[in-house]
């Protein structure tokens, strides 16, 4: 793959940000490892040796039966009977967690929320759930849902800001006016109300942060398409018969995408609020999901176990941080000053 010497730079300028190019080396890594939470934390084993047979139970499950059991019912790997039982004629291969994000640890004495111990490195919540595993998949959780709603809004949000810039006239005085009304909606209340109407999923929370997080970029887009739809090259091709569309698309849209991806992880960070915000209000995704707002919620619940409280600050904080600055060295890379400076 050949890189273009301008990409070159750009990629020089974004290392030459330490802060932001460290950030990004930390995020990908925890949200590499965060995809893998079902090897990671899980109150399944990975890998079971059975009577020189071999099974999977996160892939699958199977039934009891098979290791000795009476019942069809799936197979209880911590069950003292069915852990002996493969102990005798194999082995079991354990994540290095042993708790899924939904999975209620009864071995401990005491009541919940539980300090972090040797089996619950953070302790556990007042439903006696493993924090660890929780944070672990409710960090992918939210991460999937900002990159979701970065991509559908970046998509919607350039498209209108490019219509906007490069047609003008009586297009673009409707759309500023739309926008005008549209972004005086208090957003966070109005999402209050559907959650409290609708019973939030994930693509329907998803759906309604959409219906304001695409604004966003518009301004920016179209302040970038008025200023080059005017260029030599852009009435060169207009003089040559190139259609309109095709303009937008080949020329146009690559010069706006700059200003797209800079704002990117801005958009991301802002979803993750947004989420965060929801769950820690009850009005999110189900009490069932793993929730990095839930955990916070629970700290402010349980003033007694403030493992949970700092836990949930901690990860929150640390992902919006990590964010900013990816932003920031994405705005050097991509800025002119910085781009052409000798």
């Amino acid at each position: 793959m050949i890189i273009s010497e301008l990409n070159k730079r750009r990629i020089h300028n974004f290392k030459a940000n330490k802060r932001g190019y460290y950030s990004l080396i930390i995020f990908l890594t925890m949200f590499i490892l965060s995809l893998l939470a079902e090897f990671i934390a899980n109150d399944q084993p990975v890998l079971v040796k059975y009577k020189n047979s071999y099974y999977s139970p996160i892939v699958k499950t199977y039934p009891e039966t098979i290791f000795g059991g009476s019942f069809e019912t799936p197979a209880n790997y911590r069950d003292p009977f069915i852990s002996e039982e493969i102990k005798k004629n194999g082995w079991m291969l354990w994540p290095l967690i042993g708790f899924s994000y939904e999975t209620i640890n009864f071995d401990l004495q005491g009541s919940h929320p539980a300090p972090p111990n040797a089996q619950n490195w953070l302790g556990t919540d007042d439903r006696g759930r493993d924090v660890l595993a929780r944070v672990i998949y409710g960090f992918r959780l939210c991460v999937l849902f900002g990159f979701a709603l970065a991509i559908v809004s970046s998509v919607v949000g350039v498209s209108a800001g490019v219509l906007q810039g490069y047609f003008g006239g009586l297009i673009d005085l409707v759309f500023q006016r739309i926008l005008e009304i549209w972004s005086s909606v208090p957003t966070l209340f109005l999402l209050l109300i559907l959650a409290s109407i609708i019973e939030p999923t994930f693509w329907i929370l998803l759906f309604f942060t959409l219906l304001f997080s695409w604004m966003s970029l518009v301004g920016v887009v179209r302040a970038e398409v008025l200023k080059v739809r005017n260029f030599d090259y852009i009435m060169a091709a207009k003089s040559l018969g190139v259609s309109e569309w095709k303009i937008m698309l080949r020329h146009i849209l690559p010069n706006s995408l700059t200003s797209t991806i800079t704002f990117l992880p801005f958009i991301i960070s802002g979803a993750i609020t947004t989420l965060t915000s929801l769950d820690f209000l009850g009005l999110g995704m189900p009490s069932t999901s793993p929730s990095l707002g839930e955990i916070l919620s629970q700290g402010k619940s349980n003033l007694q176990a403030p493992w949970l409280g700092l836990t949930g600050f901690f990860v929150v904080g640390s992902i919006l941080t990590l964010l900013i600055f990816i932003g920031e060295a994405a705005r050097d890379a991509f800025s002119p000053n910085k781009l052409f400076r000798n």
